[in-house]
């Protein structure tokens, strides 16, 4: 359920005061951040926060679009490998081997030169 109206954005006031204390020309400098419940207001436009996913720090520039998002959208905590299964291994398989004889093709084709 999202925040009461009268509430207003959650935002975290850390990450205000980080923003008012750097410099004129600080949107180069990452604002390394855990406040992943913190929405992203307008004067965070333009900033790159490094937002914390529990392993590592993913770099996030806040663009115009992502105002009213949480910061934690953009920086997922899972990491997907791939589904599984046979028909994924024959499908790999398959990927490799033309992968090989396109190499291969390529070594002939510059021998004969």
């Amino acid at each position: 359920m999202s925040r009461s109206l009268k509430k207003g954005p959650y935002i975290e006031p850390k990450l205000l005061l980080k923003i008012k204390k750097l410099p004129a020309g600080g949107k180069a400098t990452v604002i390394k951040t855990w406040a992943r419940a913190s929405q992203i207001s307008p004067e965070m436009i333009g900033y790159t926060f490094g937002v914390h996913n529990g392993k590592d720090f993913i770099n996030v520039t806040i663009a115009e679009e992502m105002v009213g998002h949480r910061l934690g959208e953009f920086s997922p905590t899972r990491k997907f490998t791939r589904h599984g299964g046979k028909m994924q291994k024959e499908i790999e398989a398959a990927a490799k081997v033309k992968e090989q004889d396109a190499a291969k093709a390529v070594k002939a084709g510059t021998a004969t030169k």
